[in-house]
């Protein structure tokens, strides 16, 4: 009977830690996005003016293309 008491507790520590990690995790990454926000088409043209260049929306697509070609790499 001890045995099974084992099994069975050493189950719910195993569910109990799968759980919380998801949360902690899902925290973590929610925090990292808020601080530092994935790149869009917005941000492409304040890079752009910053640099001296007039963007053009041909430009901020190619750049995004390209970015997103990146990514997927």
């Amino acid at each position: 009977m001890a045995t099974a008491w084992w099994i069975v507790l050493i189950i719910v520590a195993l569910l109990a830690g799968v759980a919380l990690g998801f949360f902690i995790a899902r925290k973590y990454m929610m925090n990292y996005l808020k601080e530092n926000p994935p790149i869009n088409e917005q941000m492409i043209r304040m890079l752009m003016m910053q640099m001296g260049m007039k963007p053009s929306q041909k430009k901020i697509n190619q750049m995004m293309a390209q970015m997103n070609k990146m990514n997927d790499k």
